[in-house]
């Protein structure tokens, strides 16, 4: 993302601009890479940007190229917002095996479909979207490479003093939600050797943006006058720890 220095955003519209303005670095893998790109989950919370950013890095660099997004689209008017963007969009359940036949091809593919917090009492939909459906994605493009989000709630709790965890820490997943992901990229893992994908898993942690993440739950309860609890009394941020107030 380039970094774009503002005393202030005006709105949604504005923010959603500033956040997917290419990189030069962005621009030049585009123009690199070879074949379409397709996001599987493009409806969460960070799809609707990078498949913007994808198409407008493609097109600065010239390359005519296919970014599709494919989701539920459960979220009113987000369909057609990514159309106006130039992003393609397929409306689809992947856990409805039937609709996989629909689905585009795509050289590269961009997985972030996924159950993520609030799984209380879904535990079953937990598993089947985090552990299930990687296996029938990964069936479905064997002959594609595949970038797979993960969380890294998959390591557990670090002390603070350790400046939060690396990739090379023992997984120790607490709950249901942190096991599934492990399951998520355990299935990931075997269908890359058995069927010889080129893939990529990429294990994120709760972002950070002016619509959610950690600085906008501490705003909300500031606005509402509501104590800030401190039993979680620090937070890592650029490998820096920060105690909260």
């Amino acid at each position: 993302m380039a970094i774009s220095h503002r005393d202030s955003i005006r709105d949604v519209g504005e923010l959603e601009e500033i956040l997917s303005e290419p990189t030069q670095e962005t621009i030049e893998t585009m123009r690199s890479l070879d074949g379409d790109i397709i996001i599987l989950g493009v409806g969460g919370k960070m799809g609707p940007t990078l498949a913007r950013m994808a198409k407008r890095a493609s097109d600065q660099a010239g390359v005519s190229r296919r970014v599709i997004g494919v989701s539920r689209f459960s979220t009113p008017g987000l369909q057609k917002k990514l159309q106006s963007w130039g992003v393609e969009t397929h409306s689809c359940d992947l856990l409805d095996l039937k609709s996989y036949a629909h689905l585009p091809d795509a050289a590269n593919v961009v997985y972030m479909a996924g159950m993520k917090f609030g799984s209380t009492g879904q535990q079953s939909l937990t598993w089947a979207m985090n552990t299930y459906l990687p296996g029938p994605v990964s069936q479905r493009y064997r002959d594609s490479r595949i970038a797979a989000f993960s969380t890294g709630n998959v390591y557990g709790l670090s002390p603070v003093r350790f400046g939060g965890s690396r990739e090379e820490d023992p997984l120790r997943p607490v709950g249901e939600y942190a096991l599934s992901c492990v399951g998520r990229e355990r299935i990931f893992e075997h269908f890359s050797r058995t069927n010889n994908v080129k893939m990529s898993i990429l294990r994120i942690y709760y972002s950070t943006e002016l619509r959610y993440g950690v600085l906008m739950d501490l705003a909300q309860l500031v606005l509402a006058g509501k104590p800030v609890p401190l039993g979680w009394g620090t937070f890592v941020r650029s490998g820096s720890p920060m105690p909260l107030p």
